[in-house]
């Protein structure tokens, strides 16, 4: 799901931020999926939240949706293409493997892994390079702006993954996913008004398409994509959870081929390739016990 959803992602919020500012789209949508998903969880567990479940959930909420959801939707918004903005998202493996292992406490990543993660990146450079090595040709652009934003919202993204799983959160995966998106929605949204987005937001003029993305984005990118990726953080090893950064750009560059006819040149062919031998490398290293698990998890 976190592979193929949120592949799909990177076009939906290009829907979405066409008419609705980029902040407020991001929070709309994590609200609305955060309140879905809280009675679910609460019908679903006995569980019960905390003030500091809400507080971590503020915290952690704040720097994944509010750094790095809403990183990407305030480049898309300013025109940045979608495959410029997912190779400087997919840095974010690498920052979780270094964060990962800067901790206190933390593992250090083994040469495999590393290699893999060079790999990938490489894999997902030839991608989406501005310059195709087998047309030389040229294309998309990014400003300097947009790039810095979208990589300080990667490192946003890193740093709230790793703390996702070393600080006190309900045992239920599927609570804890409704907390990150109501205080991380409620977050951004107030980042949007701080930033004007109140005065230019003009709900006449909101389209249907961006609806519908919203909806999309809330359903598939968070109340299904986000949940697992909540779950994953808590059993697998970050660097194995992060190679969806590797794989979401592929899953972009084919859906747009298969659905509105984007050209599917031989480089983007072999990137393919590179990227999931990089994703095999991560999956099949060996990893120790106590890197696989922050806390004890009650199945959902």
């Amino acid at each position: 799901m976190v592979y193929l959803f949120w592949g799909s992602t990177f076009l939906g919020v290009r829907y979405a931020v066409e008419t609705i500012p980029p902040l407020l789209a991001v929070g709309a949508r994590q609200i609305l999926a955060g309140m879905v998903l809280l009675p679910i969880a609460r019908l679903r567990t006995k569980e019960k939240t905390t003030l500091r479940h809400w507080i971590s959930g503020a915290f952690v909420g704040a720097l994944l949706i509010g750094g790095g959801n809403g990183s990407i939707a305030w480049a898309e918004a300013r025109h940045t293409p979608t495959n410029i903005t997912a190779i400087l998202v997919a840095t974010v493996p690498l920052w979780m493997a270094i964060l990962d292992w800067l901790r206190p406490g933390g593992t250090r990543p083994t040469g495999r892994i590393v290699i893999a993660l060079a790999v990938g990146l490489t894999g997902v450079g030839l991608l989406v390079s501005p310059n195709d090595p087998f047309l030389h040709t040229s294309s998309g652009t990014v400003t300097p702006a947009c790039a810095v934003v979208l990589f300080a919202g990667s490192i946003c993204w890193a740093v709230g993954s790793i703390f996702s799983r070393h600080i006190e959160l309900p045992h239920s995966p599927l609570l804890g996913t409704s907390i990150f998106a109501i205080m991380g929605g409620v977050t951004v949204c107030l980042m949007g008004i701080a930033n004007g987005e109140g005065r230019q937001l003009d709900i006449a003029n909101v389209s249907n398409q961006s609806i519908l993305a919203t909806f999309y984005l809330a359903i598939f990118g968070t109340i299904l994509g986000f949940s697992a990726y909540t779950y994953l953080l808590r059993v697998v090893p970050a660097a194995r959870v992060a190679t969806y950064a590797y794989i979401n750009p592929v899953i972009a560059v084919f859906l747009g081929w298969a659905l509105v006819g984007e050209s599917l040149s031989p480089r983007m062919i072999v990137a393919a390739a590179v990227i999931l031998a990089a994703v095999v490398l991560v999956i099949t290293a060996p990893h120790p016990p106590e890197e696989t698990t922050g806390q004890p998890v009650v199945p959902d």
